[in-house]
């Protein structure tokens, strides 16, 4: 059986990630509800251990130097969420061209029939950022959790 807290860890900061490539430069107030949902403190103030988990995983993201923030709000959102160089140049970095394969996802760039894609959109699709969102789409935690996976733990240039 699968670590549930790892794959909800993998989830959280891949939306995070893609969430602040998505408005990359700009910085963005992070809201651990927006990455894991809803959540109601209990009647002492404190979060669910869930919600605490992705908070966790936004303060790790930061730890590891993918991301930069101002200051906490509470213990619900990073204020002022920017990527770091680092993390940017992750997510633009081509990933595997047999990754899609391996994950299961449509492949990049791949065309729908009698619709060539422009090569600017192929490499778009070849894209870390791409495979992340495609995985985040697709609902499908395993499928995500091997994506990150490959993404942080994949060697320099790959």
């Amino acid at each position: 059986m699968a670590d549930i807290h790892i794959e909800e860890f993998y989830r959280d900061s891949g939306i995070a990630l893609v969430q602040l490539y998505s408005v990359f430069p700009r910085r963005i107030n992070l809201f651990v509800e927006d990455i894991a949902g809803p959540d109601e403190p209990d009647e002492f103030g404190l979060h669910s251990s869930r919600h605490m988990a992705c908070f966790g995983a936004l303060l790790w993201l930061e730890e590891e130097g993918l991301l930069r923030y101002v200051d906490t709000i509470r213990q619900e959102a990073l204020d002022q969420a920017v990527l770091t160089r680092k993390a940017f140049i992750l997510l633009n970095t081509p990933a595997p061209l047999d990754l899609a394969r391996t994950l299961s996802l449509p492949e990049p760039g791949v065309p729908e029939p009698d619709s060539p894609l422009p090569a600017s959109v192929r490499q778009d699709r070849s894209s870390w950022v791409h495979v992340l969102r495609q995985s985040i789409r697709g609902g499908h935690s395993p499928t995500l959790s091997r994506a990150m996976q490959a993404a942080f733990f994949a060697p320099a240039g790959n």
